[in-house]
């Protein structure tokens, strides 16, 4: 316990000390904010102009929510499909590596044409950036489960069903909580990127007019907002783990000795 206390206070730290050589630096060296803002301009920033960036935080949150839901939705989905049987895996996997080597932003426009500014092209780039993690992380779980218990349960009369339900599924569970918290920050991005290109609402537009009108601090405070949501729910999906799959986790004084 005494480790882990130490362990977040050096984190922290580490944190604070590195917006304390931000600041310093910044103003040994005369940086202008046009070019690098402090972190104090940057605070005062998001103080200051926090009614105005909250609507713009809400929607960002609503649409990767929204996006990273569906992703994992349809992840889980093709996760099984193809970790539970091999020959789906040989055939779909390579079509699933090239639809995840496409540039997310060369899609935007095509979902802009297909359904219009707004809402739904954020959320279907936030959904297809968050699928292929899921996907791969919840095949392997389910391609590595041991040999040797289904062969107990079929030994036993269970279905193929049975056999994925009582072990594949329990097993996977690490793999695909694992690709959980890469996902839901790769949803943040496909969020921003849509926002940038088709919308008008939404920390992405926010930070592309600032951008326009020369107001760095409030790009980097566009930045701030979506840092601390990504460790928002990368803390929660972590928690969550630690509850379904601490089953899962070696035990600190082990690996201590």
């Amino acid at each position: 316990m005494t480790s882990v206390k130490t362990e977040k206070i050096a984190s922290a730290a580490l944190i604070v000390g590195v917006f304390i050589v931000w600041e310093i630096a910044c103003l040994v060296f005369g940086i202008s904010e046009f070019v690098l803002p402090r972190p104090t301009q940057i605070i005062f920033t998001l103080v200051d102009r926090w009614p105005a960036l909250m609507p713009h935080a809400v929607q960002t949150l609503y649409t990767t929510l929204v996006g990273f839901a569906l992703g994992v939705s349809a992840g889980v989905l093709i996760g099984m499909l193809i970790g539970s049987s091999r020959l789906a895996y040989n055939v779909a996997f390579p079509l699933l590596v090239g639809f995840s080597s496409i540039p997310k932003v060369a899609v935007v426009p095509i979902f802009v044409l297909w359904f219009g500014s707004g809402t739904v092209p954020a959320i279907l780039t936030s959904m297809i950036i968050s699928v292929f993690p899921v996907v791969v992380n919840m095949a392997t779980g389910l391609a590595t489960t041991e040999p040797e218990l289904e062969d107990v349960l079929r030994t036993m009369k269970a279905t193929k069903r049975d056999i994925l339900l009582n072990i594949g599924l329990p097993r996977a569970m690490p793999y695909l909580f694992a690709s959980l918290k890469v996902a839901v920050t790769l949803s943040f991005v496909g969020t921003v990127i849509s926002e940038t290109v088709a919308s008008n609402k939404g920390i992405g537009n926010m930070m592309l007019i600032a951008s326009s009108n020369f107001n760095v601090p409030l790009v980097f405070a566009g930045l701030f907002i979506l840092a601390g949501l990504g460790i928002a729910l990368y803390v929660i999906f972590s928690l969550i783990e630690r509850r379904v799959t601490g089953w899962a986790n070696r035990k600190t004084e082990f690996a201590m000795g």
